[in-house]
């Protein structure tokens, strides 16, 4: 069992920066993924952006254009997504989950656990 504790959310306005942490209650099992998500009110949850724990290879959803950057602290079993130039169409709650993913690391179906989710805001 591995359990995800999500923070650094807050509101910004647009333009603005946000670094959000998950971190881990184990530290990353080798094969694993770790990937961030989002869900706006109303909407599918959909990914964001990804990292292979044991290769350190980043994915990342178009949408993300540059703007956010993802990355990892083995040591302190925790991974950031780092989120520059904020917009108000990225406000939405944010997750991050783990899993061992075979097809697709931008897609929450393998994702075995994750996290309660940090809200992030954006104004115009």
């Amino acid at each position: 069992q591995v359990q995800l504790v999500e923070s650094g959310g807050g509101s910004v306005e647009t333009g603005g920066s946000l670094r959000l942490s998950c971190v881990a209650s184990v530290h990353f099992p080798r094969n694993n993924v770790m990937g961030w998500f989002r869900q706006a009110p109303g909407k599918e949850r959909e990914g964001v952006a990804a990292i292979y724990i044991e290769e350190n290879i980043p994915r990342y959803m178009n949408f993300t254009k540059g703007r956010f950057t993802v990355s990892q602290d083995k040591a302190k079993k925790t991974v950031y997504l780092q989120m520059n130039n904020l917009k108000p169409e990225d406000t939405a709650m944010y997750y991050c989950a783990t899993g061992l993913i075979w097809i697709n690391p931008l897609g929450p179906a393998e994702y075995e656990y994750w996290g309660q989710g940090t809200q992030v805001t954006v104004s115009s």
